[in-house]
């Protein structure tokens, strides 16, 4: 009977994990990419440079600060679910945890130095990436995931290979 549960668990877990391990590296290296590119702007650089200067709880402080910020685009989807509007309120959660995600990416990208000084912000950064690597690994480990990596490798030679037949005229 175990192992009937252990399989038809696998069954259903795997996938979601391998979706959601995909989804996120996927999001996280595009959100990067764009944040990276508005921290060359110059007045957006400014405030980076004085964040980097904060001290190490006023650095905590405006690491925390976006989630409150966020906050008016959760209101303004729950205006829009109110009003009947589902794909409006869809659309606007979804838009307000991609900005939330990229401002909170990039804010940890910068004040990361100055948050791991306040040793008990150190101690939980360090187990929670141990946790996340384990579950990545563990993830990347599954049968599912290497033969989806395949494909996906596959799919992108010939991608590759189809671009630069086009372009090479």
């Amino acid at each position: 009977m175990k192992q009937h549960l252990k399989r038809a668990l696998e069954i259903v877990i795997v996938p979601l994990a391998a979706a959601i391990v995909f989804f996120e590296q996927t999001l996280i290296a595009c959100l990067n990419a764009a944040m990276a590119a508005v921290a060359r702007w110059p007045p957006v650089a400014k405030v980076e440079a004085r964040l980097v200067r904060l001290p190490p709880y006023a650095a905590l402080a405006a690491f925390v600060a976006p989630s409150i910020l966020i906050l008016p685009i959760k209101l303004i989807a729950l205006w829009f679910a109110a009003m009947g509007h589902y794909g409006m309120a869809l659309g606007a959660v979804i838009a307000g945890k991609m900005l939330g995600t990229a401002v909170l990416a990039r804010l940890y990208r910068i004040l990361r130095p100055t948050l791991m000084t306040i040793p008990w912000f150190a101690r939980l950064d360090t187990r929670f990436f141990y946790w996340r690597d384990q579950a990545y690994a563990f993830v990347r480990s599954l049968g599912p995931w290497q033969k989806t990596r395949a494909i996906v490798q596959q799919v992108r030679a010939r991608l590759a290979e189809l671009a630069s037949v086009l372009f090479a005229r």
